[in-house]
């Protein structure tokens, strides 16, 4: 069976063999499709990449309609309950396979090697507003880390790549920490390297005045659970920008923030709080029949259900329904708790949602559990940016080492006017 797709063009009677790779054709073999020799040749439009592959990638695979998510191949189901570090999974998504102890350890090392930030760094940080917020902070914060490593333009250097790949790792936790403690008149607390990577980050953010805070093992293993869910997702918005950003050959620091910046949107990394603000206006389960009604005539949208890739239960949904019930355990229970299941009992009996395939997506549970650990809402971003951050540097180094990859430049179809002749003010209509 020939491997190719035969295009007939009804305009001009012509046809045309594209090539089929991996179920794609490349969209510049359209550009043979023409009506004249001077044409530009056939386009494809696709708003928002629906059906487009910029990319080929070994990193992440998502098959929405089964609930699959890997990394390197790996479940996340399989990391999340057996990797007792997010660091393991970071090394993963970055170097292709996991570490075995030798690996691991000199890993940790040369990140906690670089947790520390410039003491000027801390100043720029104390020159914000004491309201501002945390997320401004840290996209405004990583930003400014390029001005401080000149040399992270050589982006080429395996080397300097590598350096870099160290130290954002390592910063991230204490610039968002430092971002929290702004916010809340405190002082900054410095890294404690001997600490797990989630336990040091609790640590920047809670402790208080004793000589040593006492990190709770069950809230210190829920986190690192979030980090590693949350870690990478495949070619989204804010990868999607890590790439775009960083095919000009822009240092690291400056693609992050950018990535940063898009995962800030209420669209992307702020949908765990919309779904907070959607259970304290509801306020009890008695009311969850009328709000499923006016979901189903279209008067709201039900927030933390439905996803643009999944279209069965998210699997990273599955893994942090179970976590909340052990945080509650510690930090007592949610109220909101109650109203979330009895949501999602009425929604996955209704043939409205079931049909649609609208099921709980990850950030249905996230922003209770986060909650319930003390994080206040506006700070929920910035933790889905601090494990992020590993797999935006992934997606930056897969995209910088492919030859396919030229700096990012959609087409257009232009609407507008052709060419007219400029006229004077005073002969304008």
């Amino acid at each position: 069976m020939p491997n190719n797709l035969t295009i007939i063009d009804n305009r001009t009677g012509k046809k045309y063999e594209v090539p089929i790779e991996h179920d794609t054709i490349k969209a510049m073999d359209l550009r043979q499709i023409k009506v004249k020799d001077d044409d530009f040749g056939m386009m494809t439009y696709d708003p928002a990449f629906m059906n487009t592959a910029s990319v080929k990638s070994k990193i992440t695979f998502i098959d929405g309609d089964k609930g699959i998510l890997r990394y390197r191949g790996y479940p996340i189901e399989q990391l999340s309950e057996n990797c007792t570090s997010f660091l393991e999974v970071a090394y993963l998504l970055l170097h292709g396979e996991l570490p075995n102890r030798t690996d691991l350890d000199d890993w940790r090392q040369n990140i906690k090697l670089h947790t520390y930030v410039h003491e000027n760094i801390k100043k720029l940080m104390e020159a914000f507003r004491y309201d501002a917020h945390p997320m401004g902070m840290f996209i405004s914060t990583i930003s400014a880390l390029s001005t401080f490593y000149p040399e992270a333009k050589d982006i080429l250097n395996p080397d300097v790549q590598r350096k870099q790949i160290f130290r954002l790792i390592g910063k991230v936790p204490t610039i968002a920490a430092f971002a929290y403690r702004h916010s809340k008149g405190m002082p900054y607390i410095y890294p404690e390297n001997e600490l797990t990577y989630a336990g040091n980050f609790l640590n920047m953010m809670f402790k208080i005045g004793e000589a040593k805070y006492k990190i709770n093992p069950i809230l210190e293993h829920a986190l690192t659970v979030l980090f590693i869910l949350h870690a990478d997702h495949e070619q989204n918005c804010s990868t999607n920008t890590m790439r775009g950003i960083g095919s000009s050959h822009i240092d690291p620091y400056s693609a992050c923030a950018g990535a940063a910046a898009a995962l800030w949107g209420p669209l992307h990394g702020g949908a765990n709080e919309a779904v907070l603000h959607m259970l304290d206006e509801i306020g009890s389960a008695d009311k969850v029949p009328a709000v499923v009604k006016d979901v189903k005539e279209g008067k709201r949208k039900l927030m933390g259900f439905g996803h643009r890739v999944y279209k069965n239960y998210d699997p990273r949904a599955q893994v942090i329904k179970k976590l909340a019930y052990e945080v509650f355990e510690v930090t007592g229970k949610n109220p909101k708790l109650d109203l979330a299941l009895e949501l999602e009992r009425i929604a996955l009996e209704d043939d409205y949602f079931v049909k649609r395939k609208l099921y709980p997506n990850v950030d249905f549970y996230s922003g209770l559990i986060y909650q319930a650990m003390g994080f206040p809402m506006d700070f929920f971003p910035v933790l889905f940016a601090i494990p992020r951050t590993a797999g935006w540097l992934a997606q930056w180094q897969e995209h910088l080492s492919d030859p396919d990859q030229k700096i990012a430049r959609p087409r257009q179809i232009f609407l507008g006017y052709g060419e007219r002749n400029w006229v004077p003010v005073d002969k304008r209509k």
